[in-house]
Parts: structure tokens; C-alpha cells; sequence
């Protein structure tokens, strides 16, 4: 199993030359990866006013710039509410700027701050399913290097070609995110390289990530390697507990532990944890 940090950009995490410094404590500390989310919009329910949010690509790029181990990527990118050929630019070079550590995670997004519906974009969330897919497809040819058109509902190529390819081949990993129990989240996933369960009403437990593995087997039409992520938060403190958590979970299958955190969390608990290190088990 592997471990990492992942974080909101906003607030105080949202000034890049911070977060690129935590992600050098973080890889210095033995951490695997270090990801952060992916808004331009975010509201806390106390509070009124708009919060300060940093453009989560950029951030990466200083990331990249001030780490040479540790993966990196956006968990997650709404896919629907961006142009796959921009979002194929920025992966790209991303993915060269940091000598192949790249993941991409990607999912619907929500329209919970109004990311959708303040800039006039559709709610819709079979709409969004959509482009979603459709925009996969696009990435991933556009990643290819190979020249290509396509005829979609929601996007039209002809002749489109886009060099350099990224570094890591076949392609960029792929990490799909969805709600359990939704099962079509999970059939995309499996097309991809990894899959990062999530659940409203309460915290995924080791024996969903079960459930949710065995589905996705069933689908699995490859045998590449597959990541599966977990996240919570861990103590830092009490290595036997922490250790017996994410055990819990490794030994039902997942690959990854992410320390997930929100808004709410303060720079000095990340920061504390950080300094910490990873679960030992």
C-alpha cells in the first residue's frame, strides 16, 4: 500500500509556494504522493463570504517543480466542466514537468457551489455522465500522438494531432471516481487504472471496498494494473490503531491510503501530519 496527502486548495492551502513546500515535507517524510482537489468555485455553509481558491494546475506545476518522487495529480477533475484538448495540454506537460509522476483523477463533480449553474453551464448529471465519457475518449487519443477525428454528441475533431505523447506509456494513469452504491462510476473505472470510491451517508467501510472491487473485477477486460484508494485520516500519534486502520483496508484490497482533508482542517494539522509520516504496517 501506498500513502499520500490530499487537500483542498483553498484558504490557506491555497497560496502554491505553501503547498509546494508541504508536498517537499511530505516526500521528505516518506509520504508516496501528495494530491490536491480540483474547484473554482467552493462555499462553506457558515460562511457567507467567497472563500480564496488557487487554480489546482498551477499549484501541481509548483508541486512538480519542488519534488522529484512523490505522485501528484487533481483528485478529482470534473472532466464535464472543461475542454478534453485543453485539459489534454495541461496533463501533458504536467506529466513531462515532473518526469512522469502524473495521475489524473476524474470524476462528474457536483453543482453543490454553483460550478456548474453560476457560469451557465447544464446540471444535468446524465449530461455531465456524457461529456464525461466523451471527453475520455477525446484525452486519451489526443494523448496517443496519432492523428484522429471524432463525432460525438458533445464534441467534434477532425484531424486533430497533438505531440509531445506523455511520458508515461501506454498513457497517464487514469483514477475514476463515483458514489458506492452507483454502479457506473465502477464499469468506467474499470476501463482505466484505478478507481476512488466514495459515499455520502457515511464512510466506506473494508467490506464496501470488497463489494466495490468484486464488481469492478467482474467488468475488468485487462489484466494492467489497477489501483484502488482509500481514504480517511489516521492519528499520527497511535501507530498501532493507525496501522490496524489502513491494514484493515489494504487486506480488502486497495492500493492506496489517502489523508484526506477539508476545508475545515487547519494548515498546522496538515502540516502536523505531514511531519508525522505515513501508517506503518
Amino acid at each position: 500500500m501506498q500513502f499520500a496527502i490530499d487537500i483542498p486548495h483553498f484558504g490557506a492551502l491555497s497560496d502554491p509556494l505553501l503547498v509546494a513546500e508541504l508536498a517537499h515535507e511530505a516526500e521528505e517524510m516518506g509520504w508516496d504522493g501528495f494530491f490536491v482537489w480540483d474547484h473554482i468555485n467552493y462555499k462553506l455553509p457558515d460562511l457567507p463570504q467567497a472563500m480564496a481558491i488557487a487554480d489546482p494546475w498551477i499549484q501541481m506545476s509548483a508541486i512538480a517543480l519542488r519534488t522529484s518522487r512523490i505522485k501528484l495529480g487533481p483528485m478529482v477533475t470534473p472532466l464535464a466542466r472543461r475542454r478534453p484538448w485543453k485539459v489534454a495540454r495541461e496533463t501533458v506537460t504536467l506529466d513531462h514537468l515532473s518526469g512522469g509522476r502524473l495521475i489524473f483523477g476524474i470524476g462528474l463533480g457536483t453543482d453543490r457551489s454553483g460550478e456548474y449553474s453560476i457560469f451557465g453551464e447544464t446540471t444535468d448529471a446524465r449530461a455531465h455522465g456524457e461529456l464525461l465519457d466523451e471527453g475520455l475518449e477525446v484525452l486519451t487519443k489526443l494523448w496517443s500522438g496519432e492523428k484522429f477525428s471524432y463525432a460525438g454528441k458533445h464534441y467534434q475533431l477532425s484531424q486533430a494531432q497533438f505531440l509531445p505523447k506523455p511520458l508515461q506509456q501506454p498513457r497517464i494513469p487514469i483514477w475514476v471516481a463515483g458514489h458506492w452504491p452507483h454502479k457506473k462510476p465502477l464499469r468506467r473505472a474499470a476501463k482505466f487504472d484505478g478507481i476512488f470510491p466514495l459515499m455520502r451517508e457515511r464512510a466506506l467501510t473494508p467490506n464496501d471496498f470488497r463489494e466495490i472491487l468484486g464488481y469492478v473485477r467482474e467488468q475488468r477486460t485487462q489484466d494492467t494494473p489497477f489501483d484502488v484508494v482509500a481514504g480517511g485520516l489516521t492519528s499520527g500519534t497511535d501507530k498501532a490503531r493507525d496501522a490496524a486502520q489502513v491494514a484493515s483496508f489494504a487486506e480488502a484490497g486497495a492500493t492506496w491510503w489517502l489523508e484526506c482533508y477539508l476545508p475545515q482542517h487547519t494548515l498546522e494539522q496538515v502540516r502536523q501530519r505531514i511531519r508525522q509520516g505515513p501508517p506503518q504496517f
